[in-house]
């Protein structure tokens, strides 16, 4: 069994797609990444703050599991660290199968609470033509199945690294799956 690890990690300054990868991030308690133009205690995504730039920030940090750029990659998409925006690339994590509320440990100090699930858009489809069917699916239920990862906010702060081990933390029962934030 792959113990949970951090594979990379990833920021931008800028409302870019891509985030550009790096040695170190550091973690900021209530904002998010340190230097990333996603951090802040309320919501930093364009199109929310033109909705209401009030709204608490729960996209604070982004994370991919490494596992679904292998997945995709047998189908033709190649996709590299930070490439799809996430700021934590992991392994040895099934994100997606998390509850909200689950808290990460990651490395000695840092904690992320997951608040939901990152929603597709077609920013993923002009990055990488056919990638957005491959993180949008729709079930023979109707709902819809997200992959693009998860998004969280920030506990404790802390630096962060490649090679660092994540520890999860379930919250309590009942659990609620993740949704779109």
């Amino acid at each position: 069994m792959m113990s949970a690890r951090v594979e990379s990690v990833s920021l931008s300054p800028s409302h870019a797609f891509s985030k550009a990868p790096a040695e170190a991030i550091e973690l900021v308690e209530g904002l998010g990444v340190a230097g990333d133009a996603h951090a802040g205690a309320t919501v930093k995504h364009r199109s929310r703050v033109a909705k209401d730039p009030t709204q608490p920030n729960l996209r604070q940090v982004h994370l991919i599991h490494a596992e679904l750029f292998e997945s995709i990659a047998r189908l033709g998409h190649r996709v590299g660290p930070g490439q799809m925006g996430e700021n934590i690339l992991t392994r040895g994590v099934d994100l997606l199968a998390l509850p909200t509320g689950t808290e990460l440990r990651i490395g000695r100090e840092a904690v992320v609470r997951v608040t939901g699930l990152r929603n597709p858009c077609a920013q993923i489809e002009a990055f990488q033509p056919g990638l957005l069917a491959q993180m949008v699916e729709k079930r023979a239920d109707g709902t819809i199945e997200r992959r693009a990862g998860v998004m969280g906010i920030v506990l404790k702060g802390g630096m962060v690294q490649p090679g660092d081990p994540i520890t999860i933390a379930l919250p309590q029962e009942p659990h609620r799956p993740l949704g779109p934030v």
